[in-house]
């Protein structure tokens, strides 16, 4: 075991883990964060995806001793306050989910998105969450929460940089 410093939602967190546990079993097991899901733990159904450094990662492929200099974000470190960030806002708007298990890493995958590229086709979402696996939908509503999302933060935006005539 090791003691290891890890920078979680913008807080430290201690651990004594071994180094080549992954990440994802740390996030649930020893830090308790539980949104963070572990499904396949092979990398195939990104359940487990979080942002290490602002890029989505799957978590359960990355080992912890991996990431101790690094920002990682899950998916409880998204909302503000009571506030949902508006991909999590969209899921529910458009019932983007139905057992939940898969939602978090397509939560955490389409943020990943809409922060490179705020105004996505059709194409570039499914290309986006291609590597994030669901078995109760048909795909169509999770295309539909990340398209409310995107609306929404190209709203948000316009309305921030519109500034009152005088």
């Amino acid at each position: 075991m090791t003691e290891l410093t890890l920078h979680i939602n913008g807080e430290e967190h201690e651990v004594d883990v071994d180094p080549a546990k992954p990440l994802s079993a740390v996030i649930r097991d020893d830090i308790g964060l539980k949104g963070t899901k572990q499904g396949c733990s092979t990398g195939v159904c990104g359940a487990c995806t979080v942002h290490i450094d602002g890029e989505a990662q799957k978590s359960c492929m990355q080992m912890v001793g991996g990431v101790i200099d690094d920002e990682i974000q899950t998916i409880e470190g998204l909302a503000e306050g009571e506030d949902l960030h508006p991909v999590q806002e969209g899921f529910v708007e458009e019932f983007g989910l139905q057992c939940g298990f898969c939602t978090p890493g397509f939560i955490m995958s389409a943020t990943s998105l809409l922060e490179e590229n705020s105004d996505p086709s059709e194409e570039e979402i499914k290309q986006a969450i291609h590597g994030n696996t669901c078995r109760c939908t048909g795909y169509t509503k999770i295309i539909d929460s990340i398209e409310y999302a995107a609306d929404a933060l190209n709203e948000n935006e316009s309305s921030e940089t519109t500034s009152p005539s005088d």
